[in-house]
């Protein structure tokens, strides 16, 4: 009796080890195929990543260039008309105290 059940266990054994076997197999087939596509899609992650980078670094020399530009068309105007610009800067000064007036007193009531 005690030979049967040696065998069965046996036997029990090595079809459970040729199982584990085979499983492991099957998950390195499929580690060795999933492998190059994570490995392709984090350098197409990168590469994303890095075109996003040089675009906003693009964008901001672009602004800077524009900021640039601007400071010095304004700055050379009002040197070459200055009580033009007074007036000019009071006028907007005078139009946004007159909204926030207004915003005021349209929230009192």
């Amino acid at each position: 009796m005690m030979n049967a059940a040696d065998k069965a266990i046996d036997s029990t054994r090595s079809y459970a080890n040729h199982a584990l076997d085979a499983a492991d197999e099957k998950v390195h087939a499929l580690q060795n195929k999933v492998e190059p596509a994570l490995d392709k899609l984090f350098s197409q992650a990168q590469a994303l990543a890095k075109q996003g980078l040089d675009i906003a670094a693009q964008a901001k020399d672009k602004a800077r260039e524009s900021l640039t530009h601007y400071t010095a068309a304004t700055s050379r105007y009002v040197s070459d008309k200055p009580v033009q610009s007074v007036l000019i800067a009071a006028a907007v000064g005078a139009a946004v105290a007159l909204l926030m007036s207004a915003a005021c007193s349209r929230e009192a009531r």
